[in-house]
């Protein structure tokens, strides 16, 4: 992670995130699986969406692990593992 102006820049793998203002957040996260027989991107917002009926202050995602199911030399289902993290509440 580097800082420019006050702003956190990370890289993972290859993709760089920006969070426009570092505060001092306390964050906790879980880890969730989704899945979809559609996309990985799919498999990602389904879990998110579950997420949000019980967790607030959700803050950031990181994909931690990837499977599919194949079937007949076809993709079935994917499956996508994710850590969220989310801001404590004062």
């Amino acid at each position: 992670m580097i800082f420019v102006n006050h702003v956190a820049i990370m890289q993972i793998n290859t993709t760089t995130f920006i969070e426009e203002q570092m505060t001092d957040h306390i964050y906790k996260h879980i880890e969730l699986t989704g899945s979809s027989t559609k996309s990985i991107e799919e498999a990602v917002q389904n879990a998110i969406t579950k997420a949000n009926e019980s967790v607030r202050n959700m803050r950031w995602f990181e994909m931690i692990g990837l499977r599919g199911y194949i079937d007949n030399g076809q993709v079935m289902h994917w499956q996508v593992s994710i850590k969220i993290g989310f801001t404590l509440e004062d």
